[in-house]
């Protein structure tokens, strides 16, 4: 048997990374990738999954693709961000949490130490124990923010959550080198 020529021993290309990350928010984004039903398998076929729930990898290594929801209300949120910034190429606001606070945002016209003193140390059946001071826990910021006023975001998909045919199709233009173009059928949301 003759061995294949050079023409013939193409390497494959190498496969995107795509990493998805939660910061303050349901974990709906995420529940909608999983949405895409089978077509998973088709993905999986063109990328690697870095960090992401589908892989249980807690920190994002070097990636082509980042997907992230939900807003950023804690210090550890801003860390978060910021390492999943560094390490993707682009980076995609995912839900209305990543591109505008969402619904953690709701409490950003309240004072946040007046509602911690209210739930911990004013409610019955907790005897005054006190807001909680552990220094494990992560420093609440005063505003829950869109990831966009942390870092630069590249893309942003909409929705509460966007539907699993609109991240389907969102994926799909990015692995393939086009830039995202979603119809309007699945933008608007009624």
């Amino acid at each position: 048997m003759t061995e294949p020529s050079a023409q013939e021993k193409r390497p494959e290309p190498a496969r995107l990374r795509i990493a998805t990350a939660s910061l303050a928010g349901c974990f709906g984004c995420h529940m909608s990738l999983l949405d895409i039903d089978e077509r998973i398998f088709e993905l999986a076929a063109k990328v690697e999954f870095d960090r992401s729930p589908l892989t249980d990898i807690k920190h994002c290594g070097p990636c082509d693709i980042g997907l992230i929801e939900g807003g950023v209300c804690n210090a550890e949120n801003v860390h978060v961000l910021r390492e999943f910034r560094r390490n993707c190429k682009t980076l995609v606001a995912v839900g209305a949490c990543a591109i505008n606070g969402g619904l953690p945002a709701q409490r950003n016209h309240l004072d946040v130490g007046a509602c911690l003193q209210e739930v911990y140390c004013y409610r019955e059946g907790l005897d005054g124990a006190g807001v909680p001071d552990d220094p494990e826990l992560p420093l609440l910021l005063d505003k829950v923010r869109p990831i966009h006023e942390v870092v630069r975001v590249d893309y942003f998909l909409p929705g509460c959550p966007p539907s699993g045919d609109a991240i389907w199709k969102f994926l799909s233009d990015l692995v393939a080198g086009r830039t995202p173009r979603l119809p309007y059928a699945l933008m608007h949301f009624d």
